[in-house]
């Protein structure tokens, strides 16, 4: 009997360490995750804590006074389903494009609060869960971030539509306060457990839907932050079962996520000037008229024009947009910048924080065409620099260049922090055609004197740039 006790103690003692040492790991993964450049280590850091934990609990958890480990057939089960997962998520993750990487995420998300909101609906009806308001939160919380998730992933895909309507704002309030009427009744009633039962049920359904409606009017210039706040949530919803369970991996872990992922929402709603009461209630984006006045005349740009103004400038800043990735013109603009380099010129990108589809995503986009981390000048930094830059060249952008942030109050995207690029000497835009950006507007730095307009392709505009360059 000593013998068992001793083992278990000590079995104890190296799962808590284990779980110390993964807690460890986590923080280093963050911390590594905060530059391009050693992020690829930080998640292979944060890889190694989350493994670590795995195989110790699996092998070390005391799930009774007389067994300590998993037992036999649901370990077999539990290796199973890792080496499933493990394989689908390595072979999706290798040949998913990285224009397509914020589909992937909200993919890999909303499967995370799924499994969070199965864990707690699961546990609820557990006689030895004395959880009851952790178990609901989790179920609310994962449901949310799942359905929410995978609204996000048919966004960004391209298979479903926004829908803007001032309704929808009093419909997510609704839902809102659906959820955390039903969380506060089950928990304060006396009803018998059977009905109990079915009232956790209606707040999954609940869930769900405002999971579902509060996405739906979310513009996609927008969506960066809501993929934080999903990101967060599903954090959150880890950490709830981790409470379930008593582990303190999991909780560690899921408060990590929800705090770096509720740190990020916040900082992308101070670059979009939004509130995150306006993202939790789904007034969030969509078009506006804008300030009515005339647009003006559109000056176009040759290529051999644009190939000398750029070679014979002392400083030129490039602003990358979600058309470069769509265009998957990254290597070519990069080309382009060393061209320019050999000629003298100083060339550096800037980066508004949320260019692209999610948190961080050009700066993934550039450094997969080898630009030099140095070279990606955050929005802050770039826009004193402006007045003295003799060309911008904006490549695939729109909303985070509109000078209607700044002059326009009528504008739906008024007072949000933009790269000042009318304050240039002069401006090269690259655009498919004369269509508006995600907030429907007009962009009148395409109409001011100092702009010239390249249509075209980006990858195939830049192509015809580079050889123009080679040949002066």
């Amino acid at each position: 009997m000593n013998t068992l006790v001793e083992t278990i103690t000590n079995g104890d003692i190296i799962l808590e360490f284990s779980y110390l040492l993964a807690a460890i790991f986590f923080v280093v993964g963050l911390k590594l995750l905060s530059h391009p450049e050693s992020a690829r280590k930080g998640n292979l850091w944060a890889a190694a804590g989350m493994l670590l934990a795995m195989i110790t609990t699996m092998f070390l958890y005391r799930g009774g006074p007389e067994m300590t480990g998993i037992k036999t057939p649901n370990l077999l089960i539990i290796i199973g389903a890792i080496a499933v997962g493990s394989v689908a998520g390595a072979l999706i993750a290798r040949r998913v494009k990285m224009t397509a990487m914020p589909q992937l995420v909200s993919l890999f998300n909303a499967s995370g609060g799924a499994a969070s909101a199965l864990v707690a609906l699961i546990e609820y009806s557990n006689p030895e869960n004395s959880s009851a308001l952790v178990t609901l939160l989790g179920l609310a919380i994962g449901s949310i971030a799942f359905s929410g998730s995978m609204i996000a992933y048919g966004k960004l895909d391209g298979k479903i539509k926004d829908i803007f309507a001032k309704w929808m704002t009093y419909i997510n309030l609704l839902f809102l306060a659906s959820v955390i009427f039903l969380v506060v009744f089950i928990m304060i009633t006396g009803l018998p457990v059977e009905t109990k039962q079915v009232l956790v049920y209606i707040l999954l359904l609940v869930a769900l839907i405002y999971g579902i409606s509060f996405v739906m009017p979310i513009g996609g210039a927008d969506m960066p932050v809501v993929i934080s706040l999903l990101n967060s949530l599903t954090g959150i919803a880890a950490a709830m079962g981790g409470f379930i369970y008593q582990n303190q991996a999991m909780i560690l872990g899921g408060i990590f996520v929800g705090a770096a992922g509720m740190i990020l929402t916040l900082l992308m709603c101070k670059a979009m000037n939004r509130s995150l009461i306006n993202v939790i209630v789904g007034a969030f984006g969509g078009g506006g008229a804008g300030l009515d006045r005339e647009a003006g005349v559109i000056k176009e740009v040759s290529l051999s024009d644009a190939a000398v103004l750029l070679s014979y400038s002392s400083k030129v800043v490039i602003v990358p947009g979600y058309g470069l990735a769509v265009a998957q013109a990254q290597h070519v603009c990069n080309e382009m910048v060393k061209l320019l380099e050999d000629k003298g010129v100083e060339v550096k990108f800037a980066i508004h924080p949320v260019a692209g589809r999610m948190p961080g995503h050009m700066n993934v986009l550039l450094a997969e065409a080898d630009v030099p981390y140095e070279q990606l000048v955050e929005m802050d930094d770039i826009n004193p620099e402006m007045p003295n830059t003799d060309v911008v060249v904006v490549i695939g952008a729109n909303d985070v260049v509109n000078p209607a942030a700044l002059d326009d109050p009528s504008s739906p995207i008024y007072g949000m922090p933009i790269i000042r690029t009318h304050e240039a000497k002069n401006v090269i835009v690259m655009k498919r055609g004369m269509g508006k950006g995600y907030a429907a507007i007009e962009n009148f730095l395409f109409y001011d004197d100092k702009t010239r307009m390249l249509f075209g392709n980006a990858k195939d505009s830049l192509q015809k740039l580079v050889s123009e360059i080679k040949s002066l």
